[in-house]
């Protein structure tokens, strides 16, 4: 019997069980529109692909919410409000494991902000810096934020001759970035072709103008990133600055202080197209915004329509990693209309794009060795596409990572 069983077992051919890859979990992340809404989405990936959605919306951060800060150690969401009509706000949210927002906080500002971000006090949260891009203004204020809010101080700049673009008749600050230490806010301001850079009191909150980096005649620079060429160092050596009016990024090599005391300065290195070399921009493009990954700087175009009907472009460029020089390296297809906002995930492996006017995030693979951004994973329309050229539409995206 046991000899007959044994036969019949070495005519059968056993194929083992296939044991399935537990399916990735679902990740969300947050958008604002300029109907005066954030939502939360949630991409579901399956594969190479996955889906896209909308899900819970809330209001609260004013008619125009353009920036959002996320602080992912706490889960607190930051807005900020552009509002144009003489005030704004600044909104906190609490983030829920599902990403769906509560609103924790609000306070009033006095309006036309196109960025902030928190820096200071004991923990790096005590002060509140925000940008008044119309009213060419750097506005800080003292926290918690609350309905009691007001402002400590408000700096306003001057130009001292009108710029060789149209729209650089005022000085036009940008954006409040705070440096990787904490000790220094830059920023870049589009109508004086100036990075400004401030020393940071951080028990006090105070801003101290302390120079300036000087970018080239019409470049409007607008945002700005770091990178650091030693590792082992606390403090970048190099930043990176996207040019809006310019359509082109810059590198510039950063020097601290030595010791307590003295300022940051910058010295810019080279200036790159944000098209490919030979080519340009046509009359009504505009660079948006740029991110850092890995050895990779990426910078977003607006209104080039590169691939086609309402699809413009994402720069991609290598970065020399004991230097922090760039080259080109290709564009690559943000299956978004007028991308404003983008940003790459922690892992590295995909990047969420938001098309201001065709109100749409889209997520697009990235290989991380080769930085080279593929194929489109999903796309969602959020609230009501806006119209070329105004300031409508979707106005920022993050990952709630």
């Amino acid at each position: 019997m046991f000899r007959t069983t044994l036969s019949l077992l070495a005519g059968i051919s056993f194929v083992p069980a296939v044991v399935s890859a537990p399916a990735a979990s679902p990740v969300t992340l947050i958008a604002s529109h300029y109907t005066g809404k954030l939502f939360t989405l949630t991409f579901t990936p399956n594969g190479n692909g996955g889906t896209l959605s909308v899900g819970n919306s809330v209001t609260g951060c004013g008619t125009t919410p353009a920036w959002l800060e996320l602080y992912s150690a706490d889960k607190s969401l930051y807005c900020f409000d552009e509002s144009w009509f003489g005030s704004g706000n600044i909104v906190k949210y609490s983030v829920g494991s599902d990403g769906k927002l509560t609103q924790t906080a609000q306070g009033r500002t006095t309006g036309n902000s196109v960025h902030g971000t928190l820096y200071g006090g004991s923990d790096g949260k005590g002060f509140i810096a925000t940008v008044e891009y119309s009213p060419s203004t750097l506005t800080t204020y003292k926290g918690p934020l609350s309905s009691n809010l007001k402002p400590l101080a408000t700096q306003k700049f001057t130009l001292a001759q009108k710029g060789p673009n149209s729209r650089q008749d005022v000085a036009h600050p940008h954006e409040a970035l705070l440096d990787p230490t904490g000790k220094f806010m830059l920023v870049p301001d589009l109508g004086a072709d100036l990075i400004r850079i401030f020393s940071v009191d951080a028990n006090s909150g105070a801003l101290n103008a302390c120079g300036s980096g000087k970018a080239d005649p019409g470049d409007g620079p607008r945002h700005g990133k770091f990178f650091w060429t030693n590792a082992s160092s606390a403090q970048p050596q190099v930043l990176y600055t996207l040019n809006e009016l310019g359509n082109s990024v810059s590198s510039w090599s950063v020097a601290y202080p030595s010791g307590s005391g003295g300022c940051l300065s910058l010295t810019k290195l080279q200036t790159l197209s944000t098209y490919a070399p030979g080519t340009k921009g046509g009359p009504t493009t505009k660079a948006a915004e740029l991110q850092v990954a890995g050895n990779f700087l990426y910078a977003a175009n607006r209104a080039d329509q590169t691939f086609g009907s309402q699809k413009d472009s994402i720069a991609t460029y290598t970065i020399d990693p004991s230097t922090g020089k760039i080259t080109w390296l290709e564009a690559a297809n943000s299956y978004a209309y007028y991308p404003r906002t983008f940003q790459i995930n922690k892992a590295g492996t995909l990047v969420a794009v938001g098309g201001q006017t065709s109100s749409t995030v889209a997520i697009i693979n990235r290989d991380p060795t080769t930085g080279k951004l593929g194929s489109l994973v999903a796309s969602v329309q959020v609230a009501s596409p806006g119209r070329a050229g105004e300031e409508d539409g979707l106005s920022a995206v993050v990952w709630n990572e």
